[in-house]
């Protein structure tokens, strides 16, 4: 059964109409708008689970929010999105599903695969998976030497390590168990920097590799047995390593212990597996309860994502919004700007979530794509950020668009700090949006004392064009549901 339009979007009636109305709006301006529409922020906002997301300094007006709906009901994109949560195979290269929602499932939910239920076994792994968490932490699973694990090494690489590393910082302030530590480029830098900083005897190394042969992956897990081996000797090898692998011989071969190998499926991308039990790590690190917060974020978006209508359904109009501005306003790339600075990872795991998924240049089909496909995704913490490129995404020749990523609370100790980071995002923001004329870099210049001839010469190099679209997405605090509300958003 065909899962996807066999139509171009470029040749739906809504993208042709939406290349002349990008025309008609290019020299329009977002303030202008904002300073005609009173109701512009409660028009271009939606609200999902815990995040607002406010996309109302996008260059949309009600007319281009009108279009991109079309365009998603004209590309089937309704049809497509039940066809995944019905577990229908639209991974068409591989001929699999794509079904990471069923990791994050509540328990009544229910999931298929070629009509076979895959609910009870995913309850059943992730039950055996934070069995061995809570005893691991409480000490009742323990090393060779019968002294409780103090560390955790993640070995991984792409979709094992990313989002594992991303989310362990992120929530180091909730905390509760192993102190974590990743390993993945095959340089052996990270593994021997890790070696320096733990005791082996209070170590446990999990391995994440699917078919337990990926060469990055194996060449520093045989490196870290061999360290565990010469320290500890060859018996302690069962106890000091874990596994979330499918390969039952290689895992014999390497010696680890069966009770401490967790399984997952075929119909989860890597770069969406961090909710299985390549997460391991994370709930070794943050505890039980953390990660089933974290799951039951991911599972409130997808619900969101599954029952909203087009217009206020925030996945689908932040997707629209980015064909929006690399097709018809001609943006190359995204930044992801976190106001926290726990999420200093979020934009690097964005990468591999974004670009490895949309960033062929080929449909499902094979054939050509005939617009552009994935836009570049990059960014950094956003006080950072300001100090390192702001002046490009504000004074660049390219309009850059950005998401800032804003918790009102501190996941730290000091709110007054965090309301300054709040005020510089919702500043950069505005200033993207309203500019800086010539005219008033010569005013400031003159009221600091420049002569007229000076302030003129001066001024060119402080305007600010404007009009640079951005969107805000604002939540309570960062913890793990909202965390897991914003990884499923993306």
């Amino acid at each position: 059964m065909r899962q996807y339009s066999a139509k171009y979007p470029t040749d739906l009636p809504a993208w042709i109409k939406l290349k002349q109305h990008a025309k008609v709006i290019a020299s329009q301006s977002v303030a202008t708008w904002f300073s005609r529409d009173r109701e512009r922020f409660a028009r271009c906002s939606i609200k999902a689970g815990d995040l607002l997301i406010d996309y109302s300094r996008q260059r949309v007006k009600p007319a281009t929010l009108k279009l991109l709906t079309q365009l998603a009901r004209q590309a089937e994109v309704a049809s497509a999105r039940s066809a995944m949560f019905e577990g229908k195979v639209i991974n068409t290269t591989e001929g699999r599903a794509v079904l990471h929602a069923a990791l994050r499932a509540g328990a009544r939910d229910r999931f298929s695969v070629d009509g076979e239920s895959v609910s009870t076994e995913v309850r059943r792994v992730r039950r055996e998976m934070l069995q061995f968490v809570d005893a691991v932490i409480a000490g009742d699973e323990v090393g060779a030497t019968g002294e409780r694990f103090t560390d955790v090494v993640n070995i991984g690489i792409g979709g094992s390590d990313l989002g594992i590393v991303m989310a362990t910082q992120a929530l180091r302030h909730v905390s509760q168990g192993l102190r974590v530590h990743a390993v993945s480029n095959v340089d052996g830098t990270q593994l021997v920097d890790v070696m320096k900083t733990v005791d082996p005897v209070r170590t446990l190394f999990v391995v994440c590799s699917k078919t337990f042969t990926t060469l990055e992956t194996m060449t520093n897990a045989n490196a870290a047995r061999d360290w565990v081996a010469q320290t500890l000797g060859e018996a302690a090898v069962r106890q000091h390593f874990a596994a979330a692998s499918t390969n039952h011989a290689a895992m014999d071969a390497f010696d680890i212990d069966p009770s401490r190998r967790f399984g997952f499926w075929d119909w989860v991308g890597g770069r969406y597996s961090l909710w299985s039990a390549v997460g391991l790590s994370i709930a070794l690190t943050v505890g039980r309860s953390a990660f089933e917060a974290l799951l039951a974020g991911g599972r409130q978006m997808d619900q969101h994502f599954l029952k909203a209508p087009l217009p206020d359904n925030a996945p689908v109009m932040m997707a629209l919004l980015g064909i929006w501005n690399n097709n018809f306003l001609a943006a190359q790339s995204q930044a992801i700007l976190p106001y926290d600075n726990r999420l200093d990872r979020f934009p690097a795991y964005l990468q591999q979530l974004q670009m490895e998924s949309s960033g062929k240049r080929v449909r499902h089909d094979g054939k050509l794509a005939r617009c552009d496909t994935g836009a570049v995704i990059w960014g950094e913490a956003g006080n950072n950020a300001q100090h390192s490129f702001y002046q490009l995404l504000h004074q660049g020749t390219r309009a850059i668009p950005v998401d800032f990523l804003l918790p009102a609370r501190s996941s730290g100790a000091s709110q007054p700090q965090q309301d300054l980071a709040t005020a510089n995002c919702l500043a950069q923001a505005d200033a993207l949006m309203q500019g800086y004329a010539q005219s008033d870099a010569i005013k400031e210049l003159t009221a600091k004392g420049l002569s007229a001839a000076d302030a003129k010469r001066l001024a060119p190099h402080k305007v600010h064009e404007g009009n640079r679209p951005s969107t805000v997405i604002v939540f309570p605090a960062l913890t793990p549901r909202t965390l897991g509300q914003l990884i499923a958003l993306y």
